[in-house]
């Protein structure tokens, strides 16, 4: 039987999150935390960081500022250039780029940035593509590595030290590093949060006819690489009161386009625009832990008091988990198609991957789906 949190919607089964005597998980505690702390103070030490990582004589970057055109990458760099810093934005670009997407980095890059777009190997990206979700039930795997590895290349490349990420989904999310404040994000990190679900990069080389310099893109750069650069990942929301829906309303303002509508398997119009794989992504989650991108999205309205749990619990039952027959308008065929994968084959993965101790399932213990491939979990009603 899954057990939530009293305060949010959150399950036990997500992940790196744990509950405390009272029933209450830790992200949830992680954020009643936040009222404790001094955020004039933390915009001070966030000063004097951003001072002494500055060029002495303007001539080279400031600092690396990771970018998907979303939202938040798009609040990192009106931040950065409020605080009078010149970053060198870096886009790891995604499998399936959205038309959308397309256009939120062109607004990004248009608020005075100079950007630089890294695109892998097509070729192999799909294979990695099919790899992941096949082998670990992740079709983002490769985009996810790449998203922490990239950036950190181009660092060390360029010999720009200070890199600018913007939440620890730890602290936001629940998880075991949730209080280390800002020199978190390395190569420990990546290996333990940063999703490669027990599949190493070199678990890859010989699969599928791949080899060790194919795969330059997803490795992380070595010890000595960013010892020599000095290379620092500091976590943008420890400083400042992080908020993903606060950070999507300063966005629009600077230009930033949401999709008009509640994206399929989400509860808001305002994230995850950028790549139509994201709705498959967020599926398997369901699959795997019996929780979805709604659930995320509207705990963390719980925790700043925007709606009730009773209210979240009802967005919930309607929008997570429903199966991706379409992600931002797109039929899931078409989504497939990159990877040689039709929608039958694709059922028998996800069937494959899910925990079939939360879902119903017939007395030959087959799993019991609706006209529309949905599932339902055993205890719903008594959340």
């Amino acid at each position: 039987m899954i057990k939530y949190c009293k305060k949010c919607v959150m399950p036990d089964t997500k992940p790196n999150l744990s509950f405390d005597g009272e029933g209450v998980c830790n992200a949830c505690r992680n954020y009643e935390n936040r009222k404790e702390i001094d955020w004039d103070q933390r915009e001070k030490e966030l000063q004097e960081v951003l001072r002494r990582y500055r060029s002495k004589d303007g001539s080279y970057w400031d600092c690396i500022i990771p970018v998907s055109g979303g939202k938040d990458s798009t609040y990192q760099v009106l931040k950065m250039l409020e605080h009078d810093m010149t970053p060198l934005c870096v886009t790891s670009t995604t499998c399936h780029l959205t038309e959308i997407g397309r256009k939120n980095i062109e607004n990004l890059k248009n608020l005075g940035v100079d950007h630089i777009s890294f695109s892998p190997n097509p070729v192999l990206r799909k294979k990695l593509n099919k790899i992941g979700l096949t082998q670990v039930g992740d079709i983002s795997w490769p985009e996810h590595i790449g998203i922490f590895t990239i950036p950190i290349r181009v660092a060390v490349n360029y010999k720009v030290p200070l890199i600018i990420w913007g939440e620890n989904s730890q602290n936001e999310y629940g998880g075991p590093a949730a209080s280390v404040d800002n020199h978190i994000l390395d190569r420990s990190w990546l290996e333990e949060f940063g999703g490669l679900l027990g599949l190493r990069v070199s678990d890859l080389e010989g699969f599928d006819g791949i080899i060790k310099k194919d795969l330059i893109p997803y490795y992380y750069p070595t010890d000595e690489d960013l010892k020599n650069v000095g290379v620092t990942g500091l976590f943008l929301g420890y400083f400042l009161p992080w908020d993903g829906y606060g950070n999507a309303l300063i966005s629009q303002a600077n230009g930033f386009q949401t999709w008009g509508k509640t994206i399929e398997g989400s509860a808001v119009d305002y994230e995850n625009l950028d790549n139509y794989q994201v709705g498959i992504h967020d599926y398997f989650k369901f699959l795997k832990f019996g929780f979805g991108r709604a659930s995320d999205l509207v705990s963390m309205h719980v925790r700043r008091g925007r709606m009730t749990r009773k209210e979240a619990l009802k967005i919930v039952k309607k929008h997570d988990g429903r199966f991706p027959t379409t992600y931002l308008d797109k039929p899931i065929s078409e989504i497939l198609e990159p990877l040689d994968i039709t929608v039958e084959e694709f059922t028998k993965i996800c069937d494959q991957f899910t925990n079939k101790k939360i879902f119903h399932r017939d007395e030959n213990g087959n799993l019991l789906k609706d006209r529309f491939g949905n599932l339902t979990k055993v205890n719903y009603d008594n959340e």
